[in-house]
C-alpha cells in the first residue's frame, strides 16, 4: 500500500507544482498588465468635462488579414479637426508592452492588447490628443486619431500560430489602418505628424519614414516618439532582460521581415528592435521625448523581480528616494547610456529632443505633464511648447536635463500598492491548489498507519 501511495503522490506533485508554476505564470503576466494600466491611468481615465470618443473598427479589415491577436477587427478613435486644423493629423499610436511566448499572446488575446472585444468603447482625449487650446495649443484643432494596439509587437508582425489561434498581424493592421484613415480625408492632410507612447512610441520610430511615404513631398510631415527609447541595457544582476523578451517577439511573431534593412544589413533582428540602433538611419524629421529614468523600463528592463528574488532592490524600484547610493549611481549610468545613444541623432537639425530626468513614463498622453501650471519643463519650456516649437520650426529644440536630483518640475511616479502586488505576485510562493490540498491528504494517509479511511489502495 505505501508503495502505491508514494507513487499517487509523487504523480500529485508533480502535476501540483506545474500547476502551482502554471497559476504564478499567470499571475506574473496579471502583475505585468496591472503596470501597463497603472502608467496609462490618467490618461484612460475620465474626468469632468471628458473628452470621450468612440471606437470605430476598420470594416474589411479581416479579409485582408489585418487583425488582433484573436482574429478580431482592429479599431481606431477618431476626433476631427476644425477650422484651422481641418487638413492638419496627429495619428497617435497605442502602446502597451509585448508578448514574447506563445503564453503571453495567449493570455494578452483576453484583454484589450489583444482584442478589440475588450477595448473600450469610448476612450478620453487627453494631453497631446485634447480639443482644447489651453490644454493642447498647437494641435488641439487637428484631427486626432489614436489608433489601438491589439497585437504585441509595435504594429510590426506578420505570421500566425494555428495551434494557438494566434495571429501576428501587426504590420498588416499599420498598413489597412492608414488606407483607412487616408480614405477618411488624411490624404488630403497639408501637414501630419505620427506619435506614440512606449510600445507606441517604438512603433512610431519604426513607421515613421513609411508614414512620411503616404504623403506627397508638399505634405508637412514628422514623428514623435514618446518613451519609445528603450535601451539594450543590462539590468542590476547583469542579465539582458529586454533583449531576451525582444529575442523571442521578433522570432515568434516574424517581426524581422518587417525591420529595416539598413539595419538588417548589418545587425541580427533582435538588435534592429532596438531604437538606438535605428534612429540615425530614419529620414524623417523625429522628436524623441523621454525620461532619462523611464519608469516602465526601470520597473521591467532594469530592475525585474525575476533578477531581484530577495528583494534587494524593491524599495528602490518602487520609490527612487528609497535608493542608496549604489543603486542611484546604477541609475544614473542608465541615463548615460541613453545620452550617448541620442548623441549622433542630436546632431541633425531636423530632429528634436526633450529628455527630462524624471522617473516618469508616457509623457504627451497626461494632461498634468503635457501641458499645465505644473508641468514638467526644461529651461522653463514645458513638453507641448518644446513640441510645437519644434514642429513648426519656431526654433530649435534640443533639451536635455541635468542629473536626478536638479529638476524640481518632474511628476515622478512612485508605485506603491501596484508594485507592492506586483512583487508578492511575481516571486516564488506555495499556491494553495486542489491538487496542493489532495496531497496534504495523502501524506496523512501516508503517515497514520492505524487511521480507517474506509479504503484500500493496495492488499500487500
Amino acid at each position: 500500500m505505501k508503495r502505491v501511495l508514494i507513487w499517487v503522490l509523487s504523480l500529485w506533485s508533480v502535476v501540483g507544482i506545474g500547476w502551482s508554476r502554471s497559476e504564478d505564470g499567470l499571475q506574473e503576466l496579471k502583475a505585468k498588465d496591472r503596470l501597463l494600466s497603472f502608467l496609462e491611468k490618467d490618461a484612460v481615465s475620465p474626468g469632468a468635462n471628458s473628452l470621450m470618443i468612440p471606437l470605430t473598427l476598420i470594416q474589411g479589415a479581416a479579409s485582408k488579414g489585418a487583425v488582433c491577436l484573436d482574429g478580431t477587427p482592429p479599431g481606431y478613435h477618431l476626433d476631427r479637426g476644425f477650422r484651422s486644423g481641418s487638413n492638419s493629423w496627429l495619428i497617435q499610436l497605442e502602446g502597451g508592452g509585448w508578448c514574447n511566448t506563445i503564453r503571453s499572446c495567449v493570455f494578452r488575446k483576453t484583454t484589450r492588447r489583444g482584442s478589440s472585444k475588450f477595448m473600450e468603447k469610448r476612450l478620453n482625449f487627453t494631453g497631446i490628443l485634447s480639443n482644447k487650446a489651453e490644454e493642447n495649443p498647437d494641435f488641439y484643432n487637428w484631427n486626432r486619431v489614436k489608433l489601438r494596439y491589439c497585437d504585441g509587437a509595435s504594429f510590426s508582425g506578420e505570421g500566425q500560430n494555428e495551434a494557438n489561434q494566434l495571429y501576428f498581424r501587426g504590420q498588416r493592421i499599420w498598413s489597412t489602418a492608414m488606407e483607412e484613415l487616408m480614405a477618411k480625408g488624411m490624404r488630403n492632410a497639408e501637414q501630419a505628424l505620427l506619435s506614440g507612447c512606449s510600445a507606441g512610441g517604438l512603433a512610431s520610430i519604426l513607421h515613421c519614414d513609411e508614414f512620411k511615404d503616404l504623403f506627397p513631398s508638399t505634405t508637412k510631415v514628422k514623428c514623435l516618439s514618446d518613451a519609445g527609447l528603450f535601451l539594450d541595457a543590462t539590468n542590476m544582476a547583469g542579465g539582458h532582460t529586454l533583449r531576451d523578451m525582444y529575442r523571442g517577439m521578433v522570432t515568434l511573431q516574424g517581426v524581422q521581415k518587417n525591420l529595416p534593412n539598413t539595419c538588417t544589413s548589418q545587425m541580427d533582428p533582435t538588435s534592429c528592435f532596438f531604437p538606438q540602433n535605428l534612429i540615425a538611419n530614419i529620414q524623417t524629421p523625429l522628436f524623441l521625448l523621454n525620461a532619462a529614468y523611464d519608469a516602465w523600463q526601470v520597473q521591467e528592463s532594469l530592475i525585474p523581480s525575476s533578477a531581484d528574488p530577495h528583494g534587494f532592490w524593491r524599495d528602490c524600484k518602487m520609490d527612487h528616494s528609497h535608493c542608496n547610493s549604489s543603486q542611484m549611481l546604477f541609475l544614473q549610468d542608465f541615463r548615460n547610456q541613453m545620452l550617448s545613444a541620442i548623441n549622433g541623432f542630436s546632431m541633425s537639425n531636423q530632429n528634436g529632443l526633450f529628455i527630462n530626468s524624471c522617473f516618469a513614463h508616457c509623457q504627451s498622453e497626461r494632461q498634468d505633464t503635457w501641458y499645465a501650471n505644473d508641468s514638467p519643463r526644461i529651461g522653463n519650456k514645458a513638453i507641448a511648447a518644446s513640441v510645437g516649437d519644434w514642429f513648426f520650426d519656431r526654433t530649435a529644440t534640443k533639451a536635455i536635463d541635468c542629473p536626478y536630483p536638479c529638476d524640481n518640475t518632474c511628476h515622478n511616479l512612485i508605485f506603491n500598492d501596484v508594485t507592492s502586488t506586483i512583487t508578492i505576485s511575481e516571486s516564488t510562493r506555495l499556491t494553495f491548489t486542489p491538487l496542493n490540498l489532495l496531497n496534504a491528504f495523502l501524506i496523512t494517509l501516508i503517515c497514520v498507519p492505524n487511521a480507517s479511511w474506509g479504503f484500500s489502495l493496495d492488499r500487500d
